[in-house]
């Protein structure tokens, strides 16, 4: 009879992990369960959950070196398929997964990666309407961020060419996919942002796969596009295909050639505008010229009939004939003056004495008095004659 050994605690949890241990299917396996009590330290960097289905649960651990390598970040709820070992946690008495690798199950790593990029963006507020820059109405320089070898380019340029040949384009050449792909995508649109080199900046690419797509989906290029301060177009793939910058950029188009319309007017349009403006100043202008010769009409009327001039006319013709009457009284009147005067002047002259003496008369003066009378004579008085022509002395007798 074999006697019960006794065990401590310790020692029983140390038998059971060396078993476990020894046994080689249960240091490798693959096992599938849905995540639950996610729960990331910190300080250490380890991750900690549970797996479970639908009737059991167990405890599982990710040391940090195994995290660093996850491109998802688990969450409560997502199914997954792990590669781990089973293990012992010795001080607990606890066993439990030691997870090397990690995969969602039933949605791709990609997938997975988009949506939670999407959802943290998104939060921060990277897609937000507020911070979208209008795009200009017709830009002078079109920036394109693309390959140069690409069918997109050659579309872009035919477009713009067509519709608004005026615009210059400006490219920077770029990888579009694979590893070196979204750091050249980042410089693109810092190169265009700093120097101010475009009005508008089309970044894209064909179509193609999730993973050919995947260097339009990098964190760096999203925040890159949303402190750019040019505006951006995003046209990647087709348009069933979605990527982060298509939700940062200001405005998305859903293929190369749609950017490319979006990102300029068509002249033929511009030209219809121009006319039909033309045609409606034109007709404004008319209309206000014939409103405003209606008002003159009105205030001629007006005029007319409030008008002074009438009366001023008939006033200047009434002083006209006055001033001829008055003209013609005066000359009467002066004429009447003369003969007048000389009719005056003619009996002046014939009462003047020098008439008198010229018709042989003359006149005594007796001490420079004239002589009126003999009675004022006596004999021997001294007399002055005066004659026509000339004064004699005389003495009277």
């Amino acid at each position: 009879m074999i006697t019960p050994k006794v065990f401590t605690v310790s020692q029983l949890n140390a038998r059971v992990a060396s078993l476990i241990a020894a046994d080689e299917e249960l240091q490798t396996i693959f096992i599938e369960g849905e995540l639950s009590n996610v729960s990331f330290n910190a300080k250490s960097g380890h991750l900690y959950f549970s797996l479970k289905d639908k009737d059991s649960v167990i405890r599982a651990v990710m040391f940090s070196w195994a995290f660093r390598t996850l491109r998802f970040r688990p969450e409560d709820g997502m199914k997954v398929i792990m590669r781990a070992s089973v293990t012992v946690y010795e001080p607990a008495g606890q066993y439990q997964l030691r997870v090397e690798d990690m995969q969602p199950d039933g949605v791709g790593v990609l997938a997975m990666q988009l949506e939670q990029l999407k959802k943290k963006l998104g939060a921060e507020g990277l897609f937000s309407e507020e911070h979208k820059k209008p795009i200009p109405d017709m830009p002078r320089t079109v920036g394109v961020i693309t390959s140069p070898t690409g069918a997109a380019l050659r579309d872009i340029c035919d477009i713009i060419g067509r519709r608004f040949p005026c615009a210059e384009i400006v490219l920077a050449p770029v990888l579009v996919q694979g590893e070196g792909a979204p750091a050249q995508l980042i410089n693109a649109v810092k190169l265009f942002s700093d120097n101010n080199a475009a009005d508008v900046i089309i970044i894209g690419r064909g179509g193609g796969s999730m993973e050919d797509l995947w260097a339009f989906n990098d964190e760096g290029l999203a925040r890159a596009i949303y402190d750019c301060k040019v505006p951006v177009i995003s046209a990647v793939g087709h348009e069933t295909d979605t990527t982060i910058c298509d939700f940062v950029s200001d405005l998305r188009a859903p293929t190369p050639s749609a950017a490319a319309e979006l990102a300029v007017p068509d002249r033929t349009e511009l030209s219809q505008i121009i006319v039909n403006e033309f045609k409606g100043g034109l007709s404004s202008l008319e209309n206000k010229i014939g409103l405003r010769q209606k008002e003159l009409d009105h205030l001629a009327q007006l005029t007319a009939a409030r008008s002074p001039l009438p009366a001023v006319e008939k006033d200047i013709q009434l002083l006209a004939q006055l001033s001829l009457r008055a003209s013609r009284a005066a000359e009467n009147t002066f004429n009447t003056a003369v003969a007048r005067t000389q009719e005056l002047a003619s009996r002046v002259e014939a009462l003047s004495p020098a008439a008198v003496l010229n018709r042989g008369f003359a006149y005594l003066m007796k001490d420079g008095v004239n002589v009126r009378s003999a009675k004022e004579l006596i004999s021997g008085d001294k007399v002055s004659v005066t004659m026509a022509d000339g004064t004699v002395s005389a003495t009277v007798d």
